[in-house]
């Protein structure tokens, strides 16, 4: 089985109705597709019959992939969120050394990180160098464009 997929009880319950729209709307709709495509004749040099079938590969493999995620969850309420160190769910100020720039981050899961919201991976390099950093600590993270040096100035909720 997969690793814990830490979400937010607001993120689970999306990716749960997400997944009813896929099983059902998104199968009707495909299974329409390949029907439509199976009725232009011969299968075996009809593009469209196979872009269908493609089509309803990815599609089964998104159901699979958000099944998994939703087996593996577990709800992280903010009240359970210890802000004397970096974790999951916290946002945390950092101050990058290089150009004493300030920025605030949420520590989330993959299925919540959206960079322009501020909100970061706890599985990115920066998310990982972050994780069980208390305020006052620096942490030095390689990242694919070179190596930042951020020290920990607030933690909260």
């Amino acid at each position: 089985m997969s690793e814990l997929n830490y979400l937010t009880k607001e993120t689970l319950m999306q990716m749960k109705e997400e997944l009813i729209k896929l099983k059902g709307v998104g199968r009707a709709e495909i299974a329409r597709q390949i029907a439509e495509a199976r009725e232009k004749g011969d299968l075996k040099e009809n593009a469209e019959y196979d872009a269908a079938k493609e089509a309803q590969g990815l599609h089964e493999a998104k159901i699979a992939q958000l099944e998994s995620a939703i087996i593996t969850a577990r709800v992280i309420d903010a009240k359970d969120i210890d802000i004397s160190k970096v974790s999951i769910l916290s946002k945390v100020t950092v101050t990058n050394i290089a150009n004493n720039k300030t920025v605030v981050y949420q520590i989330v899961s993959e299925k919540e990180a959206d960079l322009k919201l501020g909100k970061i991976s706890s599985t990115s390099p920066i998310g990982r160098g972050l994780l069980g950093k208390q305020i006052g600590d620096v942490a030095e993270i390689q990242v694919p464009s070179g190596k930042f040096t951020f020290r920990v100035e607030n933690i909260s909720i």
